[in-house]
């Protein structure tokens, strides 16, 4: 009975493990599709030629509250969209849990309180692309570049606490990599352990 166990418990962790692995570094992210605060439709295929930022968010959680309290997301968000670049903050909360929001009134009005800059937030309350990707935390962050492929996948920098002093200090992998991309070099692909709160799927 004991190995049974084992051998079950075993088995769970392996298929949890591949829910959650996510896509493939330099090949192309999955597409999706999902509606927007304003119910439109985006797909990630329609951006292709264009750089990506996928921003996984919960303004519930501390960690998310860092970076908007201190203004540096919004900051971050309207650089880089003044410069093409397509960044889609997603919210993979499911019904009851922290970070859902059960109308787009609801979500709009706390995008305006939040002063959020980004291209738009999709919703994903059934979290299949969250698990599609094998986002893990808020925030978890993606670049993919204009071919659609894949080159990061992780955290949005080096320094993985709530405390908004260490935004001014830390090593940001996000603008590292969008920087490169936008001055034409090439990058090596690259994944970090993301940090954060647990994305409420």
């Amino acid at each position: 009975m004991k190995l049974f166990k084992y051998t079950l418990l075993i088995t769970l962790f392996i298929l949890s493990s591949q829910l959650f692995a996510g896509p493939k570094l330099n090949e192309p992210s999955p597409d999706f599709k999902l509606l927007d605060s304003n119910g439109k439709e985006h797909t990630l295929s329609e951006y292709k030629g264009k750089l990506v930022v996928l921003e996984w968010v919960n303004f519930g959680c501390p960690f998310v509250r860092k970076h908007y309290n201190s203004g540096h997301m919004q900051k971050l968000q309207n650089l880089y969209t003044a410069k093409d670049v397509v960044w889609l903050s997603i919210c993979s909360s499911a019904e009851g849990k922290q970070g859902y929001m059960g109308s787009n009134e609801e979500i709009n009005a706390k995008l305006a309180e939040e002063d959020h800059k980004a291209t738009a937030y999709l919703i994903d309350s059934n979290g299949d692309v969250g698990r599609l990707y094998g986002a893990k935390t808020t925030p978890h962050m993606f670049v993919i570049d204009k071919n659609g492929i894949l080159v990061y996948d992780g955290a949005i920098d080096n320094k993985p606490s709530t405390n908004l002093d260490d935004i001014a200090i830390a090593d940001n992998y996000v603008v590292d990599v969008l920087d490169q991309l936008l001055a034409g070099k090439s990058v090596e692909a690259r994944r970090t352990s993301s940090y954060g709160c647990s994305v409420k799927y």
